[in-house]
């Protein structure tokens, strides 16, 4: 588990992808790339929003991935460039501070915060020169974790080019704090599989100590994503952070009535720890302390009391400082819940018995009702294309990522994939022309995947 991200000896000539990267580095650049870096998107099979409240999530890695290649100079700076034209080139110098604007989330900032996260990390005052062309495959703010995997690339290629060596958990969680840099507040599922994935296999993923276990899915099954076409970018809008709050400002009214220490505790599962409760215990728990109704500002700093200001500091991020009201009861009731799905959903498939394929479906489907109505991450085309996957065949639909936006993950039987492939074309890309434009990079059956990679030319 310790172990570093591999070195792959690769064949460029037969790659049409690396091929087409290391001729456009030429043309930019004027020299070919020392190395490249790749890193995977993820599909999260069951497990939302959880892993920042300290719970276990179970993804796996998938085909896309962000690939870039790499030299490294000594001209005292960070040149960016991208494949796609529409995202800017962008140059930084080697000896200033790394300063990122979580006001403006570009693509290169997203980049620089895998950069700073290693400089941070060995305390490395000049980084070496670096000249980098990025090409992703992941479609941008889908909810497969195309910023996550492209912060996960910049860390890796970094300490490459810096010539240090890091084990892939300690890289993983290097990542996830940097990534914080632009303002998501995420828990680690995404940094985690991209380094950690292998493939073949989901894998477990679990926090404190960050740990990964072989998740062997059923035979007969395939998992299919659909992208309904409506973006979300996490660091662009509060709706993520507000639900990291309110699951803060929930893990603390629950110490309080339980006689735990509030300010101690930060996340729904150290209050399970703290009270040596199960899951079903900590799901009536919600239901005895938190209401149903909203709380106010007000109502919170009652309860625990606090003053106003102390609920702005220490409870309430950059970006959630405008928000009133507190859905507590609501997010609690998910997070416990879901929790409780993961281990059920790992331990059939440990088991591989008959009809573990319908089992694993209604957990699917469990978890993406929770997330539509006491989450509220969903949104009236995920609610749409899910119902659409049902009704095609699907044994189990799913959003996946953040939410409010972005891909449904849909558990199909192998004999019915290519009939699921063309009913929900008909539905709901072909009548629309935005997405049947897009309908190519927004449907399509999924294996797992290996993990993040420095790739070198034979």
């Amino acid at each position: 588990m310790a172990s570093n991200p591999p070195k792959l000896k690769i064949e460029i000539t037969s790659n049409e992808r690396l091929k087409n990267l290391k001729d456009h580095f030429e043309a930019k650049f004027g020299e070919s790339p020392l190395f490249y870096a790749c890193a995977p998107g993820r599909v999260n099979l069951i497990g939302e929003h959880i892993d920042y409240c300290g719970y276990s999530v179970l993804p796996m890695a998938i085909e896309q991935n962000i690939l870039a290649a790499v030299s490294v100079n000594n001209s005292g700076t960070i040149q960016l460039a991208n494949t796609n034209p529409q995202y800017q080139d962008f140059k930084v110098s080697c000896s200033e501070d790394i300063v990122i604007d979580r006001e403006n989330p570009q693509w290169y900032y997203y980049f620089l915060c895998g950069v700073k996260g290693i400089q941070e990390k060995f305390g490395i005052s000049r980084l070496a020169g670096m000249s980098c062309v990025v090409d992703g495959t992941i479609p941008p703010s889908s909810g497969l974790s195309s910023s996550s995997a492209l912060v996960c690339c910049s860390g890796l290629l970094t300490m490459e080019a810096n010539q240090k060596s890091l084990s892939k958990v300690d890289l993983a969680e290097i990542c996830t704090k940097s990534e914080r840099y632009i303002g998501t507040e995420g828990g680690g599922m995404d940094q985690s599989i991209s380094f950690l994935a292998e493939k073949g296999t989901a894998k477990l993923i679990e926090f404190q100590p960050l740990r990964a276990t072989d998740v062997q899915l059923p035979d007969g099954a395939v998992f299919v994503i659909s992208n309904c076409c409506v973006e979300m970018n996490k660091a662009a809008s509060s709706h993520y952070n507000i639900r990291v709050v309110e699951c803060r400002i929930a893990t603390k009214m629950l110490a309080k009535a339980r006689g735990l220490d509030p300010s101690r505790l930060m996340k729904l599962s150290q209050v399970q720890t703290e009270l040596k409760a199960s899951l079903e215990e900590m799901l009536a728990l919600v239901d005895e302390v938190l209401h149903p109704e909203p709380y106010s500002c007000e109502e919170i700093c009652k309860v625990l009391g606090i003053s106003t200001e102390q609920m702005c500091t220490e409870l309430l991020s950059a970006n959630t400082q405008h928000v009133t009201n507190f859905k507590l009861h609501q997010r609690a009731k998910h997070v416990y819940g879901e929790a409780e799905r993961v281990m059920r959903f790992k331990s059939i498939c440990d088991a591989g018995a008959a009809g573990s394929i319908a089992l694993l479906g209604e957990l699917m489907n469990q978890s993406h009702a929770s997330c539509r109505d006491q989450y509220e991450c969903s949104c009236p085309e995920l609610d749409r294309l899910v119902d659409i996957c049902l009704k095609s065949g699907a044994v189990g639909s799913r959003l996946t990522g953040a939410g409010w936006g972005g891909c449904a993950v849909s558990m199909v039987t192998s004999e019915k994939a290519a009939s699921f492939l063309r009913a929900v074309r008909d539905a709901y890309y072909t009548p629309d022309p935005r997405r049947a434009a897009m309908e190519k990079q927004s449907l399509f059956v999924t294996k797992p995947a290996g993990g993040a990679a420095v790739l070198l030319e034979e």
